[in-house]
């Protein structure tokens, strides 16, 4: 235990970004008229709920989960899109919502940057690729020179594998995948060190996504620079990835090094989603096949979220929150059954055997 504390605290004096139980609720209640007609309470809906990870200074953080789980929105929280209900972000030590003077905030702007899903919702329309990525040297008074300014805007052209001369045309007149190297260069314009990417090759084809993947890794390689990446691409997540944190109706269930979670999950919802990437080297391993559908986060189930689609569950997790279990490689595991050490082998084999039955009355 004391060698495992010693792991954590080495990995906390590291850390460049450092998330601590983050909340956010979002008011979705009808109109106040409306609330005294028909004599109705505010409605929240709690898309993050005390979500706490670490993220090492040059390294790459994945969220991954199903769609509606709160990641897009935990990348917004982070880089203060949005404001938090609770909770604290951290950058290099500091936290964005304390500083108070304009200068403060806007030397932590500057080191975060973020990408967005669909490049060219993201791109102003109107405006040249050269004048898109020169707006956050502008911004951030980085240079003043306008010569100075043009001869970054190609070196960043460039940096991403485009022309210096691409930066005279409009956003419409490239690909997806040009179009994405583009919101890259932007992003890189500031000199950014941390990098929030909310699933950028989502929208792109296959091929192109290994290039924009390949591109973010060397980039990462040359300029040391750290990534929160959102997916929900497992087969993406696996070779981009440093560490993994798996979200589930706002909570992250599990997270730490990425080869020990993908080589060993722990949580029953881990488990479903690696099972889900296909045995293309045919080992033969045995998955536990989970059923039903994601609950609403309006209504969201009390105990452990997962425990209407867990083949684990007991009372317990109907009635009690988890509370984070420390993981061997300096993780946490959000689980009763692995903190109760009801995972085993017996257990398992049982679960895989009962889809079986009921699908064979049927």
């Amino acid at each position: 235990m004391a060698e495992e504390a010693e792991k954590r605290m080495e990995r906390a004096e590291e850390a460049l970004v450092e998330v601590v139980r983050l909340t956010k609720d979002f008011d979705v209640s009808p109109p106040l008229l409306t609330r005294l007609l028909q004599g109705q309470q505010k409605a929240f809906l709690r898309a993050v709920d005390a979500v706490s990870f670490t993220i090492p200074r040059g390294r790459t953080f994945s969220l991954v989960g199903e769609s509606g789980c709160g990641k897009s929105t935990l990348a917004r929280l982070v880089v203060d899109l949005y404001s938090p209900t609770s909770g604290h972000v951290f950058i290099d030590g500091k936290e964005f919502a304390r500083l108070r003077s304009r200068r403060a905030q806007a030397e932590v702007r500057r080191r975060l940057q973020m990408i967005f899903q669909d490049p060219f919702a993201s791109l102003n329309p109107r405006w040249r690729v050269r004048d898109i990525i020169a707006e956050p040297i502008r911004a951030h008074r980085l240079m003043s020179d306008r010569g100075a300014i043009n001869r970054r805007v190609g070196e960043l052209l460039e940096l991403v594998r485009l022309t210096p001369a691409d930066g005279m045309k409009y956003p419409h007149e490239f690909s997806g995948g040009q179009r994405q190297r583009i919101s890259i260069a932007r992003a890189l314009a500031s000199n950014p060190e941390f990098i929030v990417c909310d699933e950028p090759t989502s929208a792109l084809d296959v091929s192109v996504q290994a290039q924009i993947l390949n591109l973010m890794k060397d980039l990462q390689r040359d300029l040391g620079l750290t990534y929160l990446f959102i997916s929900h691409d497992l087969a993406v997540v696996y070779h981009l990835s440093d560490y993994l944190g798996v979200m589930y109706l706002g909570r992250v269930v599990e997270w730490g090094v990425a080869r020990a979670i993908f080589s060993n999950p722990q949580h029953p919802y881990t488990r479903m989603l690696l099972d889900a990437i296909p045995d293309l080297e045919m080992t033969g391993r045995r998955r536990i096949p989970v059923r039903g559908e994601v609950p609403s986060p309006m209504n969201p189930p009390s105990g452990c979220h997962f425990n209407p689609r867990c083949p684990f569950a007991n009372e317990r997790c109907r009635r009690e929150i988890p509370r984070p279990i420390p993981l061997q490689h300096g993780g946490e595991v959000r689980c009763h059954a692995v903190e109760e050490g009801r995972l085993t082998e017996e257990v398992v084999r049982q679960a895989l055997r009962r889809p079986e039955e009921e699908g064979g009355s049927t």
